[in-house]
């Protein structure tokens, strides 16, 4: 399948249809700026959950209003598409909300994944949400060092200086 990234109303009927052939759906969801091993191994574990991953991905209009204005560093086409070229992920929706509460209560996949790095209160809130559909919600921690805050602090100390060498 060569376009993996599709609308919440494609995934919908897609997912319908896997359901129904007993596949087990995984969702996972996060900005995926500058994408890192760190974001890899999440979303390779995340796969090995079940059968087919489905990846919530933040708009540049959601991140900004979270992370501010500068971000994010790679525009949300360009990073759904390096999303969705990973083998492990079967679809990438774009979702423009701060959360996306109304899409994975859409797609009701059986297990929802999280990387550890987010606050607990909202951790709590997608857990309990996730749960009401009797799905299970699991957290899985970052590798220690991997972010893409870290990267950008790094090119920026990097290349703070004379860039002509």
């Amino acid at each position: 399948m060569r376009n993996k990234v599709k609308s919440i109303e494609e995934v919908e009927q897609l997912v319908k249809m896997h359901k129904y052939d007993g596949k087990i759906i995984v969702t996972t969801n996060g900005s995926f700026d500058i994408l890192h091993c760190a974001h890899v191994n999440l979303l390779e574990r995340a796969k090995d959950e079940g059968d087919i991953l489905v990846v919530l991905m933040n708009s540049d209009g959601s991140i900004q209003r979270y992370k501010g204005l500068t971000r994010p560093i790679i525009p949300e086409i360009e990073r759904a598409r390096m999303v969705a070229s990973l083998e492990c992920v079967d679809y990438v929706v774009i979702f423009d909300e701060d959360k996306p509460l109304d899409y994975l209560e859409r797609i009701k996949g059986h297990i929802h994944v999280k990387g550890g790095s987010w606050d607990k209160d909202r951790i709590n809130e997608e857990k309990i949400f996730v749960e009401r559909w009797s799905g299970i919600y699991k957290t899985f921690e970052l590798e220690e060092g991997f972010s893409t805050t870290n990267i950008i602090n790094e090119i920026l100390s990097r290349h703070s200086r004379d860039y002509s060498n």
